[in-house]
């Protein structure tokens, strides 16, 4: 085995890493209403999809604290209250979402949205219905879309215990990293890319072990060398994602100096900028700045607590 800078790094404690998902939770959680959308986002489909997909990302974030299984008490309570405020007062009890599917019946996004609530026992049989009559065009199938998030629409197939409708394999060759392409032609759209890849083949971080041997060994050699270049660039955002597809690996470093920088750069209330530092002004504007990169932290806090108490237990 090559010894590489990466391979020696010091781990992260477990309390710093679980801290940085922590505060990002009480932002969350005190700014739910910010998630709601608003009459004018429901008049046309696109601006109903915007609003969808941070509802969608808070949910799957539910999803993984809960299937981790490394919130405390205070943080499961929150995050079930969380969880049960989305599906009921943001979705209508998924209405919203079968509304969408009616206007748009071969949008994807419905699909992707309710994944992650179906896995944690929410139904909406009339959504489900609709779903399958879609799924039975030709159409269906020959949506074009990038090749990670064909992957995205599988993988959700998948959580509502639907038959994937493409091969997996077959999705993930036609991917960027599936490719295993030259690791400095890496820009930010790719590097996006990459992490999605990574989210939706392992079902956000819960298999792991679906990442091929040959993909996994790339990412292991290449990955520490990405996680400084956005670590130099304060781009927080990235990065916490970045840091997901590290605790994804057979042998996640948990850099205790990036996890350090990251957790540093964390704004004072829970906030994640998404570059450099937190941004000012109307608190609507700010929310839909740092919303994601604050999912992301919650994310990533949870994925690398989790292994790390596991290696420590190991």
């Amino acid at each position: 085995m090559t010894v590489t800078a990466a391979s020696l790094a010091s781990p992260a404690s477990p309390a710093l890493l679980h801290r940085v998902g922590d505060r990002a939770l009480s932002w969350l959680d005190a700014h739910r209403d910010f998630f709601r959308l608003t009459p004018e986002d429901r008049a046309t489909g696109s601006a109903t999809i915007e609003r969808l997909k941070p509802i969608g990302e808070l949910a799957i974030n539910m999803q993984v604290l809960f299937r981790e299984g490394v919130a405390g008490s205070r943080q499961r309570t929150r995050a079930g209250a969380l969880l049960d405020f989305a599906w009921r007062e943001l979705l209508d009890g998924g209405n919203v979402l079968a509304a969408l599917q009616q206007d748009e019946p071969h949008s994807p996004v419905p699909l992707e949205v309710y994944a992650p609530f179906h896995e944690l026992g929410h139904r909406h049989p009339g959504l489900e219905a609709a779903l399958a009559v879609t799924r039975r065009t030709a159409t269906w199938t020959a949506l074009e879309m990038v090749p990670n998030r064909r992957l995205g629409v599988l993988n959700a197939e998948r959580k509502i215990g639907l038959t994937p409708s493409a091969d997996v394999d077959q999705a993930l060759a036609r991917t960027w990293l599936g490719q295993l392409p030259e690791p400095w032609t890496v820009q930010l759209h790719i590097a996006y890319d990459i992490t999605h890849t990574v989210f939706h083949l392992t079902n956000w971080g819960e298999a792991p072990d679906r990442i091929p041997p040959d993909v996994a060994d790339y990412l292991t050699r290449y990955l520490p060398a990405w996680l400084d270049d956005w670590a130099d660039l304060e781009h927080w955002d990235l990065l916490g994602e970045l840091l997901v597809v590290d605790a994804c690996l057979p042998r996640p470093t948990l850099d205790a100096r990036l996890w350090e920088r990251y957790a540093a750069a964390q704004d004072a209330s829970g906030a994640m900028p998404i570059q450099h530092a937190m941004p000012e002004g109307d608190p609507d504007l700010v929310f839909d700045q740092v919303h994601h990169p604050t999912l992301v932290a919650a994310f990533a806090s949870a994925m690398a607590t989790s292994r790390a108490l596991t290696s420590t237990a190991g």
